[in-house]
């Protein structure tokens, strides 16, 4: 039985998601505020977090980044009120994995919750390494070095990159991506998308000539150490 953790500070709507997800087949445990929810986490071992942003003691986004120092495997869905595209960055660049803004239906958040499982229940890729250029991504230990640097992605943007270096240069459109990536079927996510491939430029470009990351502008991206390939 998959364990949930609940950062909820109202308590209506942290009891109605508790007993939805339990009549799921989840164990899903609630707490009110960011120490609480830490000294839960140091009690137990869970499968996945559901984070409100704003609560007391310790606000969710502070909670996960702090997760994030030590965990970048488990899942973290946000769950807030705040809907504009900052506030996702935020949360993105923080380590979420997945942002549900209220209300919200619950079968919604119990579909984006087995997605997330789902993702994290995969076995790893076989031992090998991925190489564009100077860009190097080891795939049984999950790090990316380039020009032998090492550079720290989230494991959201490391499964993008993945996705993106396996394609061997094809372009991926946002939908495709959207549905490897997120399992999200819709359009109203696909910025999230952007601010994605924001984030990798920023840690695998930035600082080098030879760009890899690339637009073609109307079909979606693609990873190459050649412009147009």
């Amino acid at each position: 039985m998959d364990k949930i953790l609940l950062l909820e500070d109202d308590p209506i709507l942290s009891k109605e998601i508790c007993a939805f997800l339990n009549s799921k087949g989840f164990r899903c445990e609630a707490v009110y505020d960011g120490d609480l929810f830490f000294r839960a986490l140091h009690a137990n071992t869970y499968s996945l977090y559901l984070l409100d942003i704003n609560v007391p003691k310790i606000n969710g986004l502070e909670v996960c980044s702090m997760i994030r120092q030590s965990d970048q495997v488990t899942p973290i869905l946000m769950l807030t009120a705040y809907g504009e595209i900052q506030d996702k960055r935020d949360a993105f660049q923080n380590g979420a994995d997945d942002y549900l803004v209220k209300p919200f239906h619950l079968e919604e958040l119990y579909i984006r919750i087995l997605a997330l499982l789902r993702r994290s229940s995969r076995p790893q890729e076989s031992e090998e390494l991925l190489r564009i250029d100077d860009l190097e991504i080891n795939l049984s230990q999950m790090t990316v070095r380039r020009n032998h640097m090492p550079i720290e992605l989230t494991p959201k943007e490391y499964q993008l990159l993945v996705f993106l270096a396996q394609a061997k240069g094809r372009t991926l459109s946002k939908q495709t991506i959207a549905e490897r990536i997120w399992d999200i079927h819709f359009d109203t996510n696909l910025n999230t998308i952007e601010v994605y491939i924001n984030f990798l430029r920023k840690k695998i470009d930035r600082d080098h000539t030879n760009k890899l990351i690339h637009t073609r502008p109307g079909y979606g991206y693609y990873l190459s150490n050649h412009h147009d390939a």
